[in-house]
């Protein structure tokens, strides 16, 4: 009923577009259509989509991109429900920028869908933080949003304030491999307690992008320091990596 009473007062709305749409939270045909989900061929390991056949490239299954051939990263497997494009960004920018915090439950949905059998896995759902100075300016943690959500969703625990950002960190876009690992180091540290709480237990680190995988390695690497017995990733939107686009 309250539902209802909401429907009539408010029509529901696109979440992007202003277009009317069944129910709340929804998106539009016309925007649905503009989201790239991740799906396979992609890395095994960090979930970085390959070529598809369409492009005459396609990758066996079952493979792994070079970069985790030539450094294994410390999680043991990340997935991501979006292909960070145009029509992802449409969801996460407003969401991680502009206060639009209603975005966290869609896409947590999505996220539940792409990584099913990581959330089944876990037993600990654990965000990646700010730096509290950050934190301050934005509002909210979008990681920690994400992370409570899909805790409703999978009945999984979760812990907001279990990991630490320590040392705030520059933007690692434009960065080198070399460059974002030193730009890391020492940035996360695990609150105290916090070994109690991960001994032995299989850990899923949420986020809202993953770009070069390196700041869910560092956090993986603290996590696993601090006594998890594992460690996956769950991002909202994947980077697509533009050395694998090119190839393909």
């Amino acid at each position: 009923m309250g539902v209802g009473i909401l429907d009539a007062l408010l029509p529901p709305t696109c979440l992007t577009c202003e277009t009317p749409v069944g129910e709340q939270g929804g998106l539009c045909p016309t925007c649905f259509s503009r989201l790239a989900f991740v799906t396979a061929p992609m890395c095994e390991v960090c979930g970085v989509p390959f070529p598809h056949a369409a492009t005459g490239a396609r990758q066996p299954e079952g493979s792994c991109c070079g970069a985790c051939l030539a450094a294994p990263p410390a999680f043991s497997v990340a997935r991501a429900a979006l292909r960070y494009d145009e029509g992802a960004k449409a969801l996460i920018l407003p969401f991680k920028h502009h206060d639009r915090t209603e975005l966290a439950r869609p896409l947590a949905r999505q996220m539940a869908r792409a990584g099913a059998e990581l959330l089944r896995a876990a037993d600990l759902l654990v965000p990646v933080p700010l730096h509290r100075w950050r934190l301050f300016r934005r509002r909210h943690n979008q990681a920690a949003l994400l992370a409570a959500q899909l805790s409703r969703i999978s009945g999984k625990a979760f812990d907001p304030m279990l990991l630490r950002r320590i040392r705030a960190t520059v933007p690692l876009g434009e960065l080198g491999a070399l460059q974002r690992e030193a730009a890391l180091l020492g940035a996360f540290a695990l609150a105290r307690g916090a070994g109690r709480k991960l001994a032995g237990r299989r850990v899923l680190l949420i986020d809202d992008v993953l770009t070069s995988g390196a700041t869910a390695d560092a956090c993986a690497q603290a996590l696993l320091r601090g006594g998890a017995a594992a460690v996956g990733v769950l991002a909202a939107a994947r980077v697509p990596d533009p050395r694998i686009e090119r190839s393909g």
